[in-house]
C-alpha cells in the first residue's frame, strides 16, 4: 500500500502517474497476486496484493458503493464475519466476502472508532474525496508498517520506504543522527523516529488524518496494566484455563479466516509449540510446520521441534542454516529491514520465508509476543534479581541469583561471577526508577556508539532519556514488571521482531505472519494477571506453561528458555566470507558513509579477523561488526544509490479521474 497526497493549496500539481506506478512496483514483492491503482485531483493510491481473503474479489483499491470513498489495505481483520453481520444489522448491503469492505463500511459506520472493533493487524488508508480527508491508521501492535514524508507539503505514505524513496528521486537520502542514536541504544528505532532524515513511522495505535492542509493524530490504544491490586481476580488454575481457552479462540481464527492453507513456524520453544498444537486443533487436519536448524550445535533446537512434528503429525519442512547462508543473503536482508541491524537473526527467517513461498504457503501462525506478555525473557528474571538484590546490596548470597540465568550459553553473561556483579550491580540504587530492568542492556548497546565518527556522537545522545520522558502518565502506579514488560513492547516487539524478523522477512517472499499472542483478548488478560502469575520466582511465562499442559510434549514444557539465535559476526569472517565484506569495511566505504570512524571500524575488524577458528566472539564484537556491516549495507542500498527504475506493473484495478 502506498499514496501521495497533494499540497492543499489550489494551485497544487496534481499527482503523476509514473511515481504512482514506480511505488508500486518498489511494494510487488509484498502483494505479487494483483496491483490497483486509483487517481484524482488532490490523491494517488496504489495497492498490491496478496490475495488470502476472497480471492477472485476484494481488489485494491477498494471504493464505497459510490465511488466517494476509497480504502487501501495492508492486512487483514480476522473477526470481519462477525463485523459483517453487526453491520448488516445497520442496514449495510456487501458486494464481496472481502475483510477489506468490511473494513471500508465499519469506517463509514463508526469512524476512527471502528480501529478498537478491528481484531487483526493492518495498516490503511482512506480516502473521502467529498471531505479531502486522508485517514492512515495502524494496529495497535505495529505489525504491519506504514512510513510517510511531507515535501513541500505534499504526503507520501508507503508500507516500506524504498517505494517513498522510489516515487520522489530528489528526496533528500540520508541517515538520521536520532535514529542511529535510538538503533545503537535498542536495537532499534521507536516511531515516529526512522533512521532516515524526513521519513517518519506512524506508531503502533495511531491514526493520522489530513484534511484540507489540517493535520490530526491520536492515539486509539496503547499497552496499560492495572494498578497493584486490580486486574484478574481468580486463581492461577483458573487463570492458565482463561489464558487457553483465549489462545485457542485467537488461533482459531486466524487459521479458519484464510482462503488458502495456514501452517506454522516451529522454533521448539514453548510458544510456537503451542501455538502449532492449536492450530493443529483448529485446522481438523495436517498442519504444514516450518523450521530452521543450524549447523552450531549451541544454536540448533532441531532435536525439540521434530519431537512436536512428531507429536502433532504435521507435514513438516526444515531449513538447515550454516553462518555462510547468513553472510551470502545478509545483504538483502538489511535492504528488505530498511534498518540497521545489530542481530544476523533475521537472515534464517528470510530463508525460511523463502522455503515457505517455494512449497507454496501465503500464511504461517508463529509465536511472536508471548514473551512480551507473559514475561518470558531473561530480562524480566534479570530485573527481578537485581531488585531484591537492590534490598540488600551488600549482600554476597543474593547476587548468587544471577547464576541461574542463562544455561542455553556457552560464553554466559554470569560465569565469571566478579564480571557479573560489576555489570548487573551497577546503579541499584536506581531500584525505583523507569527504566532499571532495562538500563544494563541499554548501556552495553549504547557502548557501540564509540565506534561513531566525532560528528556522530556529538549529534546523538539521549535516546533513553527521550523515551522515558514520553512514558504513559499511569506508568509510575504500575507494578515494576508490567513497567518492564511496557518498555520491552514499546522498543523491542515492534521495531525489532514484528519488523525485523516479523513482517519484511516474511513479506519479501510474499508470506503473511499471524500472531495469536497478539489477540487483542490474549493480550488484554494477559495484561490483566498478577505479576506472580508470569514470572513465578525465576520460573517465566509460569501460567503459560499451565495452560500448554497436556497440549505440548512434556520435555518441551520443561526445557529452560532458549531464546532464538543465529550466527552473528563469525558468518563474516570465516573463509566463506564473501568479498563485499572488507570492501564495506575499507577507509574509503566508511568515509563515505560517514557514520563510524574508520579507525575504530579497522581495529574492530583485525581484531575479529585474528581471533581463531571456531572462537566464540564476545557480545560486544559480535553486535559491533553486524551493526556496522548492516549500516555499511544499507547506506549502499538505499542512501548512496538512486532509487531503480522499474517497469510499471499491470493494474487490475485502474480508476484514473484525470484522464477522464
Amino acid at each position: 500500500m502506498a499514496g501521495i497526497l497533494s499540497a492543499a493549496s489550489g494551485g497544487a500539481e496534481p499527482v503523476g502517474l509514473d511515481p504512482l506506478e514506480q511505488m508500486a512496483a518498489a511494494l510487488r514483492h509484498r502483494g505479487p497476486d494483483e496491483s490497483g491503482l486509483y487517481r484524482d485531483r488532490r490523491l494517488g493510491l496504489v495497492h498490491t496484493r496478496l490475495s488470502i481473503i476472497d480471492l477472485e474479489a476484494g481488489q485494491q483499491p477498494f471504493a464505497s458503493d459510490d465511488g466517494t470513498r476509497w480504502l487501501a489495505f495492508n492486512g487483514e481483520i480476522f473477526n470481519h464475519v462477525e463485523l459483517r453481520r453487526e453491520l448488516e444489522g445497520l442496514g449495510h448491503r456487501f458486494r464481496t466476502r472481502s475483510d477489506t469492505e468490511v473494513a471500508l463500511r465499519a469506517l463509514e459506520a463508526w469512524g476512527e472508532d471502528a480501529l478498537l472493533r478491528f481484531n487483526g493487524q493492518f495498516a490503511l488508508a482512506l480516502w473521502r474525496a467529498p471531505e479531502e480527508s486522508l485517514l492512515l491508521a495502524r494496529d495497535r501492535f505495529g505489525i504491519r508498517p506504514l512510513y510517510f514524508a511531507e515535501p513541500g507539503g505534499r504526503l507520501l505514505f508507503a508500507s516500506e520506504v524504498k517505494a517513498i524513496f522510489a516515487a520522489e528521486p530528489r528526496l533528500a537520502r540520508a541517515f538520521d543522527p536520532a535514529g542511529l542514536d535510538e538503533t545503537f541504544t535498542f536495537w532499534t528505532v521507536v516511531p515516529p523516529q526512522s533512521v532516515f532524515q524526513g521519513i517518519r513511522e506512524l506508531p503502533p495505535g495511531r491514526w493520522r488524518r489530513y484534511q484540507r492542509g489540517q493535520v490530526e493524530e491520536r492515539v486509539y490504544w496503547e499497552p496499560s496494566f492495572p494498578e497493584a491490586g486490580d486486574g484478574f481476580a481468580g486463581s492461577l488454575p483458573e487463570a492458565a484455563r482463561s489464558v487457553r481457552d483465549a489462545l485457542e479462540g485467537a488461533t482459531r481464527l486466524r487459521v479458519t479466516r484464510a482462503d488458502v492453507p495456514v501452517g506454522c513456524y516451529l522454533s521448539g520453544g514453548l510458544d510456537s509449540s503451542l501455538v502449532a498444537a492449536l492450530a493443529r486443533r483448529a485446522a481438523g487436519r495436517s498442519l504444514a510446520t516450518y523450521s530452521v536448524r543450524f549447523e552450531e550445535p549451541e544454536l540448533d533446537e532441531s532435536r525439540h521441534q521434530r519431537r512436536l512434528v512428531e507429536a502433532l503429525g504435521s507435514d513438516h519442512h526444515e531449513l538447515t542454516v550454516s553462518a555462510a547462508d547468513v553472510a551470502r543473503v545478509f545483504p538483502d536482508v538489511v535492504r528488505h529491514a530498511e534498518r540497521p541491524l545489530l542481530r544476523t537473526a533475521p537472515a534464517p527467517l528470510f530463508l525460511l520465508s523463502k522455503l515457505v513461498h517455494a512449497a507454496g504457503a501465503k500464511v504461517v501462525l508463529t509465536g511472536e509476543g508471548a514473551d512480551e506478555l507473559f514475561a518470558g525473557y531473561d530480562l524480566f528474571r534479570e530485573a527481578r534479581v537485581r531488585r531484591f538484590w537492590a534490598r540488600r546490596p551488600e549482600s554476597s548470597l543474593r547476587p548468587r541469583l544471577l547464576g541461574r540465568l542463562y544455561p542455553y550459553l556457552a560464553r554466559s553473561p554470569v560465569a565469571q561471577q566478579a564480571l557479573a556483579r560489576a555489570f548487573f550491580g551497577a546503579d541499584l540504587s536506581q531500584s525505583d526508577q523507569p527504566g532499571f530492568s532495562h538500563a544494563p542492556r541499554w548501556r552495553s548497546t549504547l557502548a557501540l556508539q564509540r565506534l561513531f565518527t566525532p560528528e556522530l556522537r556529538r549529534a546523538a545522545g539521549g535516546a533513553a532519556a527521550r523515551l522515558l520522558a514520553d512514558l504513559p502518565a499511569a506508568f509510575a502506579r504500575w507494578p515494576a514488571l508490567a513497567q518492564d514488560q511496557y518498555l520491552e513492547i514499546r522498543t523491542l516487539l515492534s521495531g525489532y521482531l514484528l519488523s525485523s524478523q516479523g513482517d519484511r522477512m516474511s513479506m519479501a517472499h510474499a508470506v503473511e505472519g499471524r500472531y495469536p499472542f497478539l489477540d487483542p483478548a490474549v493480550a488484554a488478560l494477559a495484561s490483566a494477571l498478577p505479576g506472580r502469575y508470569k514470572l513465578c520466582g525465576l520460573d517465566e511465562k509460569h501460567v503459560l506453561k499451565r495452560a500448554a499442559a497436556g497440549l505440548v510434549p512434556e520435555e518441551i514444557l520443561a526445557r529452560p528458555k532458549q531464546p532464538y539465535r543465529a550466527p552473528d559476526a563469525r558468518a563474516f569472517v570465516g573463509p566463506w566470507a564473501p568479498d563485499w565484506v572488507p570492501e564495506l569495511l575499507s577507509e574509503r566505504a566508511i568515509a563515505q558513509a560517514g557514520v563510524f570512524d574508520a579507525a575504530g571500524v579497522a581495529r574492530l575488524w583485525s581484531k575479529c579477523r585474528a581471533a581463531p577458528p571456531g572462537a566464540a566472539f564476545s557480545n560486544t564484537d559480535d553486535m559491533a561488526l553486524v551493526g556496522v556491516l548492516s549500516t555499511q549495507l544499507l547506506h549502499h542500498a538505499l542512501v548512496k544509490r538512486p532509487p531503480e527504475r522499474s517497469p510499471a506493473p499491470s493494474f487490475r484495478t485502474f480508476v484514473d479521474r484525470l484522464a477522464r
